[in-house]
């Protein structure tokens, strides 16, 4: 089982970690439309290959109402590991706020206690001197 967001998941299960991570690292963040078979010009095919992208395709694919085969359009690829080390992020801000100590928040977010560290040191370089 993988920890990624939305459609990155599902690419995962498919073509395994590493396609899901390229797709990431190459449209994360973006919207993009993906062919129910995989075609020679297609992002995807020139980033994977033709026949790891032409298994996303056709795992991602569904049959619409009359029977014919749909590719997934215009899905917005998440941001993959960076989205998830964000959103972190955010619940150690958000606990820091709440005064929880650089522990407390670590264990909250799932990061280390030294990432809650830095953090606190940068907000506190942020904030300038009155001197």
């Amino acid at each position: 089982m993988n920890n990624l967001p939305g459609i990155l998941a599902e690419i995962a299960d498919i073509a395994g970690l590493e396609a899901a991570y390229e797709v990431a690292r190459s449209h994360g963040g973006t919207r993009v439309s993906i062919p129910p078979r995989a075609t020679e010009d297609h992002w995807l095919t020139k980033l994977l290959g033709f026949e790891t992208a032409d298994r996303i395709c056709q795992g991602l694919s569904t049959l619409d109402p009359d029977g014919r085969l749909r590719g997934v359009q215009n899905e917005i690829i998440p941001r993959g590991p960076a989205a998830v080390l964000t959103a972190a992020r955010r619940r150690a801000h958000a606990a820091l706020q709440e005064g929880k100590s650089a522990r407390e928040a670590a264990r909250i977010a799932g990061l280390h206690e030294r990432t809650i560290w830095r953090m606190k040191a940068k907000e506190d370089d942020e904030q300038g001197s009155l001197f």
